[in-house]
């Protein structure tokens, strides 16, 4: 596939962070992007801003406010979808709640509950919740495929168990789906970027001790992503986890500044490791 002219895409929670880099890398390929989110207005972190950029970029971006946390929103935003579009090609499930406080460090009973619903709620019902309305649409498309956007917190201590927890769910639910899915001729990928300098990373990078020399940008994770979505040969991985370490060198991938991040994530569990990556919030 040498482009996504005409193709239907919804990216969710495309305000900030990968699901920013992955809604303009799909614009840079000419698709029409839905964005959506809750933050809404001309700052930098917002669906406005992101469909604007998108369209900069070379496709259609529209923004639609969300609040996924809301199962009436999810059903709303896919019935204005079917409303404008006749079918929807490419879902990426992408939107996640950071708790505040972030939950980096220390036991479970050190978090309050609404730690599980910000990360497992946000980070993984919610995917079911948008897969599911996605559905009939996606079926209509002669091409649909589903992206899920994970962690190496699926298979390893990342930040906290809540974390762990979403991750690992989000992991086997989209293995799931791509057997269901399969029968349709529809691919589903599991995401695994590793560690990104998102907006929220670099704010803290400003007070914490944090090297980001290495760091995937988003709009690199986000050419990884549209890169595997024109893979024609896409339903050869379905239900696998995909690398943006392996599929940057695999499809000879650069970011915004004309570079990428030469070192192997640290923690792959091929190594045999266990490896914990987080910054360290302590210091």
């Amino acid at each position: 596939m040498e482009d996504l002219k005409g193709q239907i895409a919804v990216v969710t929670g495309a305000s900030r962070g990968i699901g920013k880099g992955i809604a303009l890398a799909l614009g840079e390929k000419g698709c029409t992007v839905y964005v959506t989110g809750r933050t809404t207005g001309d700052g930098d972190r917002t669906i406005d801003t992101t469909a604007r950029q998108v369209n900069e970029a070379g496709g259609e971006g529209r923004p639609i406010q969300c609040d996924h946390g809301d199962d009436a929103d999810i059903e709303r935003l896919f019935s204005q979808i079917a409303q404008e579009s006749d079918c929807i090609d490419i879902l990426v499930n992408n939107v996640y709640k950071i708790p505040n406080p972030p939950a980096w460090g220390g036991g479970y009973w050190d978090h309050p509950i609404q730690v599980w619903d910000d990360q497992v709620g946000i980070g993984l019902r919610a995917h079911y919740v948008a897969s599911w309305h996605a559905a009939a649409l996606m079926f209509k498309s002669s091409s649909a495929r589903m992206l899920n956007v994970s962690s190496p917190g699926g298979q390893s201590y990342h930040f906290s168990c809540s974390y762990g927890a979403g991750k690992t769910g989000l992991d086997r639910l989209t293995a799931d789906m791509a057997v269901e899915l399969q029968p349709k001729g529809i691919p589903a990928c599991v995401l695994y970027p590793g560690a990104v300098s998102t907006e929220f990373i670099v704010d803290a990078s400003k007070e914490r001790e944090m090297d980001l020399s290495q760091s995937q940008t988003p709009l690199l994770v986000g050419r990884s992503a549209a890169a595997l979505l024109m893979d024609d040969d896409l339903m050869a991985r379905t239900g696998s986890i995909q690398w943006v370490e392996d599929l940057i060198e695999e499809f000879d991938l650069y970011d915004e500044n004309g570079s990428r991040p030469t070192e192997k994530y640290a923690g792959r569990i091929a190594q045999g490791e266990n490896h914990r990556w987080a910054p360290d919030l302590e210091k």
